[in-house]
């Protein structure tokens, strides 16, 4: 799950990470009020939607004026703004961040990330803020900083200043990185995030000759969606209208259910099996239309659900049914996939492979059941087949 940046600078606000003032906005008005409340002579407002890139795709504008704020605010709400994480079909704005300007003399990256070959945490830092941190791993990884922390002991001094040093934080402000960076390794273990990211983290001009403060000057956070149970207060931050709408109604039926750009939809029962037949399509000539996986739980109104769902997607020319039958059984999904076919009046055509428990019942279902089913019994069959169909 993801979240908006002014909501992500909440997160870290309630950790005691520096953040700028800033207020969320819906409105051109509530964009005016709240450059108001603020005040002073500098605003930035920002559009929030769940991609990077925004000030490249004109999403970030400074005003000077309460008119500018009004203006931009006018021009930036309800734009399909498109950045290189939103694809070319862009992502509508429908919230705004106006906040307080910053002055800026150095740009930072640091994030905390789960990182599964180690079995701990990463902290990962770098001197080149404000850029795409894929950009600077690709071009110059010797800029890139990363410690290794044990969850069961935390993130030490030692570590922190490690980072802080390796990424050039003047000595005099290195006190200050150390304890945003151990704060935001605390809000990240405490989130249950899988990402918690501050490009740029940014060292602030000097003032009467004191040294800048650290400051989050963007957020972005990823939450591991399995443990959000924990936490009511995250998943009220769930923004449905940046989500894809045929993944939030799966997630209503309890479908694992992600939208891809190919012509065939693929009903699976298991993540991995899912992941080999999308595989298989496309050894043999396909794209699939999306990765779906029932589950081992999947009942007919599933399986109804889960056709109703695919083929909402007016790029999908054919269906293709991979089931193993351990705890799910193969008579059960046949039972599904008639009924589905008879319920959504299907127009596509279908292939189903099965294997497992019940399965000879479950291919009589199918063949008894009068619809024009291919049926398959091995995977490059049933790809070969709806490649075929399709085509």
């Amino acid at each position: 799950m993801k979240i908006h940046e002014y909501q992500a600078k909440e997160l870290l606000r309630a950790h005691g990470v520096p953040v700028p003032r800033g207020y969320a906005a819906f409105t051109v008005r509530e964009a005016e009020e709240a450059a108001q409340k603020l005040g002073g002579s500098v605003w930035v407002v920002k559009a929030q939607i769940h991609a990077g890139g925004r000030g490249k795709g004109g999403g970030v504008k400074l005003a000077r004026t309460l008119a500018e704020v009004q203006q931009l605010a006018g021009q930036i709400l309800g734009m399909q703004l498109k950045t290189h994480q939103t694809g070319p079909e862009g992502q509508k704005v429908r919230r705004l961040l106006v906040e307080e300007g910053a002055d800026i003399k150095k740009e930072y990256y640091v994030a905390a990330l789960t990182d599964r070959a180690t079995q701990s945490v990463a902290l990962m830092a770098s001197s080149e803020g404000g850029m795409d941190i894929e950009e600077v791993a690709h071009k110059t990884p010797e800029k890139i900083i990363k410690v290794f922390v044990d969850p069961l002991v935390g993130l030490t001094d030692a570590q922190a200043l490690e980072l802080a040093r390796g990424i050039g934080v003047p000595e005099a402000s290195q006190a200050e990185a150390v304890d945003v960076f151990r704060k935001l390794y605390a809000c990240y273990m405490d989130t249950d995030a899988s990402l918690a990211e501050i490009n740029p983290l940014i060292l602030e001009g000097s003032v009467n000759g004191r040294p800048g403060h650290i400051k989050a000057l963007d957020a972005k956070f990823n939450f591991d969606a399995n443990a959000l149970f924990r936490h009511p207060d995250i998943v009220a931050y769930r923004d449905l209208d940046e989500e894809d709408p045929a993944e939030v109604e799966a997630s209503k039926f309890d479908l694992s259910y992600i939208s891809l750009d190919g012509n065939i939809g693929c009903l699976v029962n298991g993540a991995g099996l899912a992941m080999a037949t999308m595989d298989t399509i496309r050894l043999f000539g396909g794209e699939p239309a999306n990765f779906l996986d029932v589950g081992g739980g999947a009942t007919a109104e599933k399986v109804t659900e889960a056709f109703k769902i695919m083929l909402k997607n007016d790029k999908v020319k054919g269906i293709l049914v991979n089931i193993f039958g351990g705890i799910m059984k193969c008579d059960t999904i046949a039972e599904g996939v008639v009924a589905a076919c008879k319920a959504v009046n299907l127009s596509v055509p279908l292939v189903v492979r099965m294997k497992g428990t019940n399965e000879d019942l479950g291919k009589k279902i199918l063949a008894e059941s009068g619809l024009p089913i291919i049926s398959a019994d091995t995977m490059a069959e049933a790809a070969t087949k709806i490649v075929a169909a399709v085509k």
